[in-house]
C-alpha cells in the first residue's frame, strides 16, 4: 500500500468530503419534509392523499435511485428542467429518501397505543392538539432510531452521484484512480472518510435517543 501517495492527496478527499457532507445536509432536510408531509398524507382521512402518497412511496422505493437521478438530471432538459449536477442530486435523493422515511414517520406514529389519542379527545382536545402534544412526542422517540438508518443510507448514497461528475467522495476517488492507478489506496481513503461520517452520525443519533428515553 502506498501510503506516500495517500497523504499526498489526502488534502483533495477532505475538499470532496466537505460536499458529501453539504450533500448529506441537504437531502437529509429535504427528505425529512418529504416524509413529513408523505406520513401526513398516508394518515389523511382523505383518500387522495392517500393515494397519492401511496403512489410517491411505491414509486420511489420501487425504482432505483440511480435511475431517479439519471431521469432528473439527463431527462430533465427534455421537459424544461435544467439542474445542475449537484442541485438534481441533491433533489433526486432527498425526494427518495423521502419516501422511506415516509414510512418511518408514518410507522412510528401508528405505534402510539389508540387508547391514549382517544383519551386525549375525551378531555376535549382538537385532532391537531392531541397529535401535537400525544402523538407526536411519544412517536419521535421510536422514530430515532429508524430515521438514523435512513440518515446513514442516505450518506452512503451520495455515491451514486459521481456518474453525473458531482465531485463527492467516489467521484473523487475515481479521478485519482485514472492518474495513478491505484484503486486500493484511493476507494480505501474515501471508504474510510465515509466510514468516520456513518460513526459520527451514529454517536448523534445514540445521544439524541438516550435523551429521548430521560425526557
Amino acid at each position: 500500500m502506498d501510503i506516500d501517495l495517500i497523504l499526498r492527496v489526502y488534502p483533495f478527499f477532505l475538499e470532496a468530503a466537505l460536499v458529501t457532507v453539504q450533500l448529506s445536509v441537504l437531502t437529509c432536510i429535504l427528505g425529512l419534509a418529504c416524509g413529513a408531509l408523505g406520513a401526513s398524507m398516508r394518515l389523511s382521512r382523505l383518500a387522495p392523499l392517500r393515494w397519492i402518497a401511496a403512489t410517491y412511496v411505491s414509486l420511489f422505493r420501487g425504482t432505483p435511485a440511480l435511475i431517479q437521478v439519471f431521469i432528473l438530471y439527463f431527462g430533465g432538459p427534455q421537459v424544461g428542467i435544467n439542474l445542475d449536477a449537484f442541485t438534481a442530486g441533491t433533489i433526486a435523493l432527498g425526494v427518495n429518501i423521502g419516501a422511506y422515511m415516509t414510512e418511518t414517520i408514518r410507522g412510528a406514529i401508528l405505534s402510539v397505543d389508540k387508547g391514549q389519542t382517544e383519551a386525549a379527545r375525551t378531555l376535549g382536545m382538537s385532532k391537531w392538539e392531541t397529535m401535537r402534544k400525544v402523538v407526536l412526542p411519544q412517536a419521535s422517540r421510536m422514530m430515532i432510531r429508524p430515521l438514523g438508518v435512513n440518515i446513514n443510507a442516505l450518506i452512503k448514497g451520495t455515491a451514486l452521484l459521481a456518474p453525473i461528475s458531482v465531485v463527492e467522495l467516489t467521484q473523487t476517488a475515481q479521478r485519482f484512480i485514472g492518474s495513478t492507478y491505484k484503486p486500493f489506496e484511493m476507494f480505501l481513503l474515501a471508504g474510510i472518510l465515509y466510514m468516520a461520517f456513518i460513526y459520527a452520525v451514529g454517536l448523534g443519533i445514540n445521544w439524541l435517543d438516550r435523551r429521548a428515553r430521560i425526557s
